[in-house]
């Protein structure tokens, strides 16, 4: 039974990149978990750097399924324990120095990749197909598998070099999704910008979630007026 479901599972690949925005990718992880789809996770080197400054969580391989816990629990506030008990069965982490892993494989079954946040330099190394990394060989073999990208890039202000990346980008099929919360939703806490943010990835990736209001075509909807 095990081995049958194993065989049937096709997840999305996240990849976290150095940028700043853990609570993003945070996000996106609850919402895909929310929504019953099966995540492989790739925390690249420098992002685990960004993770610790901005959460003070440190994610270890060893111990990744702690450490994401712990992660996914925080709200965007800094808040710990703002969403527990998360079923995490479903999650598979691969190291990002591990070339040799499933997602580096166009035969690995997976139905998309969502790179959330995506810095500047994932993006250069992705359009050039450097594949420096895993969190860069997935995207590069999501592409030529012509599979949904998503890159969900966090950066302000953006460089022509990293334009024409994200030009070239769009030309290979991914989706770029900038890191920018709109206000027609209603927020009001930072969680809710950071909610918006990771649902325009998830609608990118066609998966079902709430975690924003939707526009229904009336000014002030957002207000109750």
């Amino acid at each position: 039974m095990e081995q049958a479901e194993e065989q049937q599972r096709r997840p999305w690949v996240v990849g976290v990149s150095g940028a700043s925005g853990t609570p993003y990718a945070a996000a996106v992880l609850r919402g895909l978990l929310a929504a019953g789809e099966s995540v492989d996770l790739v925390v690249s080197r420098a992002s685990r750097l960004t993770l610790l400054d901005e959460t003070g969580i440190a994610f270890r391989d060893a111990h990744w399924r702690e450490d994401l816990a712990q992660w996914l629990a925080r709200g965007a506030d800094g808040k710990p324990d703002t969403y527990p008990g998360l079923e995490l069965d479903g999650v598979r982490n691969w190291s990002a120095g591990d070339l040799a892993a499933g997602p580096s494989s166009g035969s690995y079954p997976v139905k998309g990749m969502l790179i959330v946040p995506a810095s500047t330099a994932c993006v250069a190394g992705v359009a050039l197909g450097l594949s420096k990394d895993l969190l860069q060989r997935a995207a590069s073999v999501t592409l030529k598998e012509r599979r949904k990208l998503v890159v969900a890039v966090r950066e302000t202000p953006l460089s022509g070099q990293t334009l024409k990346a994200l030009v070239a980008l769009d030309e290979a099929g991914a989706v770029v999704l900038p890191a920018s919360p709109a206000f027609y939703a209603g927020a009001t806490h930072i969680q809710d910008l950071v909610d918006f943010v990771a649902g325009r990835v998830l609608d990118a990736a066609e998966v079902p979630h709430r975690l924003y209001r939707r526009w229904e075509g009336e000014l002030g909807g957002s207000r109750g007026d």
